[in-house]
């Protein structure tokens, strides 16, 4: 596969990852609404520099695991109880709060930036994910592991990542007058999103079988 094709494909799948309402995106709109675009930029940036880090390290995970396919197989089983668990969770046992998180007043630009790589830091979901991707991509040929196409689709995912910072902190005007953004909806997506996930894993399964 051509490496512009393997830099979209990181691009795609990393934009579906953040498209949810979330802390990184909505943070990242909330900074922009109160300190200025330039500053919101500036916290994305750094989400950006951990984003490219985290997913490469989910890439090399991903090149390991598809040269021993029986810890694919558990870690699989694993993944699919994991993805289980967070849909019930998400679907009929998580509510909807009613608290504000406070936002530390933070006015530097640099600070914003390191601000962005800590909450980045602390949100470990895009390793699990795109090791889980980068196999499924490579399994149907579309992706394979040489350095070359792995920081391709690395620089793709953090590209996608940016934007779909760079569109909630331009259209957040938008989007926050909508349902969409609320935590009982949130949820319902999140739960969706995992739900979807289980299924295409669960199939993967039965077809090893």
């Amino acid at each position: 596969m051509s490496l512009t094709f393997i830099f979209f494909l990181g691009l795609f799948f990393a934009l579906v990852g953040v498209v949810p309402p979330g802390l990184l995106n909505m943070t990242a709109a909330k900074i922009s609404l109160k300190e200025g675009h330039v500053r919101g930029i500036v916290f994305s940036i750094g989400v950006c520099v951990v984003v490219f880090a985290q997913t490469y390290v989910a890439a090399i995970f991903a090149r390991y695991l598809s040269k021993h396919p029986e810890v694919i197989d558990i870690l699989r089983s694993v993944a699919l109880v994991i993805f289980v668990l967070i849909t019930v969770y998400f679907l009929f046992i998580a509510k909807a709060s009613s608290q504000q998180q406070i936002q530390p007043k933070i006015k530097s630009k640099h600070s914003r930036f390191f601000q962005g790589m800590l909450m980045s830091a602390i949100n470990m979901f895009p390793i699990p994910y795109q090791a889980y991707m980068t196999i499924t991509l490579a399994s149907v040929g579309w992706l394979n592991f040489e350095q070359t196409s792995i920081i391709s689709y690395v620089a793709g995912a953090c590209m996608g990542t940016f934007v779909m910072l760079y569109v909630y902190i331009f259209f957040f005007d938008r989007i926050k007058s909508k349902s969409l953004t609320s935590q009982k909806n949130m949820n319902y997506i999140i739960g969706s999103i995992t739900g979807i996930i289980s299924i295409i894993t669960l199939v993967n399964i039965v077809k090893d079988w």
